[in-house]
């Protein structure tokens, strides 16, 4: 029995190697678009054209050269067996259309270019998704003076402390790239984050941050919407309601797509990400301005939850939002009518258009009041 057992491991670990050793055409990334009506995975090349995964690999089993295996139904599924079987077939299809050069006119129909399908949520849905709160020190007492900043940030350089992570809701508050952020009915205090969204890929629980980029499948861009507006008075006597702030329909933007981590590169050291509304920039920044590394996210959030294979990790956000003060020197929130862009270099951009929510119709007055009946206007 163990000579059976030591032979399947040879086996896998010859094949994992095989993998890894493959030269690939170019690099790809991987989403997930609607096509005739459904969601599909596809591979994503030159940001342009994508390839239905499905449809792609029936052509390529037809073919004695390449052994039958089961095609993942869906991101979770895909990221969950990437490093058993799926990736050497992703690069076999890539390998295969690049190679034979059928991404051009002459295409299957199972080719498309990007802007001919809706591009969804890479993932639908993640299990969890942990952001983290003031990580970036230009993030750091935004609405204070120059002195009161600069205070703040030396404070915080001395007592780094542990990351502050909080959930935010995932179905429902995820989605993709082109759809809209819904401003809510009454609430007049919405604001923009651009984040790195890493993709959980393997388990983790109690990673250390020296292993957790081995725990990564791969990297997407997001933004964290936020509702500034806070709770009404009275009731429970809290002074912060970060369901409120963070947890409304469409405040979870994740795309366009999932660059593998082979394709990307170590984050702290390229990372660059970068925000505009209207076509004017409102944040950049670098991996340098971050107070605690992604990896030190992963250990801190597995110390206190185990990660599972498509959970997000959201790196934190820059100066420039709009409740601050510290770069246009007054506050600026979302209007219905813009349109936000959140970009990550080497991985790509997700625009979406912003609307405003009709009154509902039909509640009691337990529902979530305008902020202006409890707030002075800006």
């Amino acid at each position: 029995m163990r000579k059976v057992k030591l032979a399947v491991l040879a086996v896998v670990l010859s094949v994992t190697a095989a993998v890894s050793a493959q030269d690939i055409a170019e690099p790809f990334k991987v989403g997930t678009f609607e096509i005739n009506g459904n969601p599909e995975v596809g591979i994503v090349l030159r940001d342009s054209i994508i390839i239905e995964l499905d449809a792609a690999n029936a052509t390529l089993e037809r073919s004695v050269s390449y052994p039958s295996i089961p095609v993942p139904a869906n991101m979770l599924e895909l990221i969950e067996r990437y490093d058993y079987g799926v990736k050497r077939r992703l690069y076999e299809i890539v390998n295969h259309h690049v190679g034979n050069d059928t991404l051009g006119d002459d295409r299957p129909s199972y080719v498309h270019n990007v802007d001919d399908v809706r591009t969804l949520p890479p993932i639908m849905y993640p299990g969890k998704i942990l952001n983290a709160a003031v990580n970036f020190y230009s993030h750091i007492d935004e609405s204070g003076n120059e002195e009161e900043r600069r205070e703040s940030d030396r404070l915080r350089r001395e007592e780094r402390g542990v990351p502050y992570l909080f959930l935010k809701p995932s179905r429902g508050a995820v989605v993709g790239n082109g759809a809209e952020i819904v401003i809510p009915f009454g609430r007049n205090r919405t604001d923009w984050e651009v984040e790195l969204g890493a993709v959980i890929g393997k388990t983790a629980k109690y990673t250390s941050a020296n292993d957790a980029e081995a725990h990564i499948f791969g990297y997407m861009v997001t933004m964290d919407i936020s509702d500034r507006g806070g709770r009404p008075p009275g009731g429970a006597r809290f002074t912060s309601d970060w369901f409120v702030g963070k947890g409304h329909d469409s405040f979870a933007p994740q795309g366009p797509w999932i660059v593998p981590k082979e394709f990307y590169g170590n984050p702290m050291e390229i990372l660059r990400q970068s925000l505009s509304v209207g076509g004017e920039q409102m944040q950049e920044a670098t991996a340098g301005d971050m107070i605690h590394s992604l990896w030190e996210l992963v250990e801190y959030a597995s110390s206190i939850i185990t990660l599972h294979p498509g959970d997000v990790i959201n790196n934190g956000t820059s100066g420039g939002t709009g409740m601050g003060t510290a770069v246009r020197g007054a506050q600026r929130f979302l209007q219905p009518g813009e349109t936000v862009s959140a970009t990550i270099d080497g991985i790509g951009t997700i625009t979406l258009p912003v609307v405003g929510e009709e009154k509902p119709k039909g509640l009691t007055g337990a529902e979530l009041p305008p902020v202006d009946s409890y707030r002075d206007p800006l």
